[in-house]
């Protein structure tokens, strides 16, 4: 049988180098002038590398909410477990990560702390194409199941997944991909693979091969990807925390209020998602838009302490920490709330 082959847009990144610049003496204000206000240069942590994925943060540096509250944002981008580290000890004092990766900071000693939620519901799940019949957690028992390696949102999403229908990882064959999921799926090289929502399953669908998704958020509520900061930053700078987290929300807010706006602004930010990647990349953001929306009993921005406690029973359970962590030490809802 002839397998049909989904060809995989290549977003090539580059470096921009500014050019430092002599900046002539300031010269005093004027009764007439305004004078600015005063800005502070925050870094803040996000994924591998740019992306619309990250739009509400493109928006909110470019419509000034960051700058309004008084904060001059830089974007860095690498590995969610570097910068965890990293904010743990302060050189860092914010990061977008994951609730189970603060559950697993928090398990090492890490002082870490969970100030805003951003995704409402876990990103990742299992797709598989519709014919192969994978719809529920049991139909993976004795499949091939394609994953990039055993860390990170991924892994922690299987081992949910796989727990609901009580199976084990030998009773799946479980194989090493890498982030070669789409392909991987629509070359039948494995029945099913473990991705984030708005990637792998786009792209097939855009290529017309429908797919079937299990998400984890249907058998447990994990705290999914958001703001993360540390004890000492909230208890010397929370003024500083807070202009972060009214400045995230607000941004969230417009983006999902102005989508094509906001998908303008991210193209800007990520030019190589435009041109002949345009069409993928609007799929993507259309699809995240849906994880960036408050649930309808949920505050935006804010989490609750029984997701927090299965989390941490959850990684405790797999055997990803050895002890239990105290559900109140991993998160806060005081600058999304005032609770």
């Amino acid at each position: 049988m002839k397998v049909k082959t989904v060809r995989l847009p290549f977003l090539i990144l580059f470096v921009l180098g500014l050019a430092a610049c002599t900046s002539l003496p300031a010269m005093p204000a004027t009764n007439n002038e305004a004078v600015a206000p005063a800005v502070e240069k925050v870094k803040l942590g996000l994924g591998f590398i740019p992306n619309v994925q990250f739009a509400p943060y493109y928006v909110g540096i470019e419509k000034g909410f960051f700058r309004d509250a008084g904060i001059d944002l830089e974007l860095s981008y690498g590995f969610e477990n570097d910068y965890l580290k990293l904010v743990g000890v302060d050189e860092y004092q914010f990061m977008v990560g994951s609730g189970d990766q603060v559950v697993l900071g928090r398990a090492q000693g890490l002082p870490v702390r969970y100030v805003l939620n951003w995704y409402s519901r876990y990103p990742v799940v299992i797709f598989a194409k519709a014919e192969r019949g994978i719809t529920t957690p049991a139909d993976l028992a004795g499949k091939r199941v394609g994953i990039p390696g055993a860390f990170g949102a991924s892994y922690v999403a299987l081992r949910g997944i796989l727990e609901a229908a009580g199976l084990s990882e030998q009773e799946i064959k479980l194989e090493s991909i890498g982030f070669t999921q789409a392909a991987a799926v629509s070359e039948d090289k494995v029945d099913a693979a473990v991705d984030y929502a708005v990637n792998g399953p786009v792209v097939l669908e855009l290529a017309g091969i429908p797919t079937t998704q299990i998400a984890l958020d249907d058998y447990l509520v994990i705290p999914a990807n958001g703001m993360v900061t540390n004890e000492k930053t909230i208890a010397e700078r929370p003024e500083l925390v807070q202009a972060m987290v009214s400045a995230t929300r607000q941004a969230i807010a417009y983006t999902l209020a102005n989508p094509d706006e906001a998908f303008a602004i991210a193209l800007q930010s990520v030019p190589e998602a435009g041109g002949e990647n345009a069409a993928v990349s609007r799929a993507v953001f259309d699809a995240s838009l849906a994880y960036w929306t408050p649930r309808p009993e949920q505050t935006l921005g804010a989490t609750n302490l029984a997701d927090w406690q299965a989390a941490a029973e959850f990684m405790q359970r797999i055997g990803l920490v050895d002890t239990v962590v105290d559900a109140e030490t991993l998160f806060t809802n005081q600058f999304v709330t005032g609770e």
